[in-house]
């Protein structure tokens, strides 16, 4: 059933039992398969391809929520699977954004006001609190969980079934309770960062989070260097955090020592 006041481009094609409410705009070539729900102010780019099930634009989870106007508008050519939720904004006008080539794998969840940029990969089952933003061709895996108001940086990437309360690091790969365990190398590799960029960044991972300094000291000493376009960004996420980063955990020694928490885990705050 699609509302007499939603739009919905002549080419966009709509599976049976989909209902469209009013306030819906859906773009030319958009795809939108059987027993999907679309409603509140929401508006879909073009040729996205959104599968069974789906619940888009519903009002947030959000207890402080009282019917305000509110929004969630999606870019273009995502990917969005099986019966994925995706909730509008909870504040007067506020709104959640979808960015562009994003892909939602079947029964993920992104809360009210998340920001998503583009080219970011979400798994089967990631559970996104309201006002978590993710950059850019960031990865979190299947199952993970992220807890609200976290920032997950440009090309991270985050293991399956992690819990995620601190803003993970761009660049970097993060595993449970928000552990680093090194550069996202791969990823790098599959980027059009350079091999001289790549091994810079490498260098400021180790200067910051295995260099003997606290993290404010290892930025600082970063800063004293004319830097690259990653390490600054690097800088400036890590600066901007109001959380608070994941850090790796301490090596163990040649003596067989456990691995324990970090000093620098201490330390995580300005």
């Amino acid at each position: 059933m699609i509302h007499h006041e939603a739009e919905v481009h002549e080419t966009a094609m709509v599976g049976p039992y989909s209902v469209i409410d009013e306030g819906v705009r859906v773009g030319a070539g958009c795809r939108i398969g059987p027993h999907c729900h679309l409603t509140g102010n929401m508006t879909i780019g073009e040729e996205n391809d959104i599968h069974a099930g789906c619940v888009l634009g519903d009002a947030p989870q959000d207890l402080s929520y009282k019917n305000a106007q509110t929004f969630l508008v999606i870019g273009n050519r995502n990917r969005i699977r099986e019966h994925v939720t995706i909730h509008r904004g909870t504040a007067e006008g506020s709104e959640t954004r979808i960015g562009d080539h994003n892909f939602l794998m079947a029964h993920c969840h992104v809360g009210h006001n998340c920001l998503l940029g583009n080219h970011v990969i979400l798994a089967n089952a990631v559970l996104l609190g309201g006002h978590v933003e993710i950059e850019d061709f960031a990865f979190v895996g299947g199952g993970a969980v992220v807890h609200q108001h976290c920032r997950i940086g440009t090309r991270s990437m985050i293991r399956g079934l992690s819990r995620i309360s601190k803003d993970v690091a761009p660049y970097c790969m993060t595993v449970e309770n928000n552990e680093l365990v090194g550069l996202n190398s791969v990823g790098l590799k599959r980027s059009d960062i350079s091999l001289e960029h790549r091994s810079k960044l490498k260098a400021a991972y180790a200067t910051l989070f295995h260099g003997g300094l606290n993290l404010s000291q290892g930025m600082k000493q970063l800063r004293e260097n004319e830097l690259i376009y990653e390490v600054n960004h690097l800088l400036d996420f890590i600066q901007k955090s109001k959380r608070g980063i994941g850090f790796p955990r301490k090596k163990p020694t040649d003596l067989g020592e456990q691995i324990e928490t970090s000093p620098l885990d201490e330390k995580r705050h300005f």
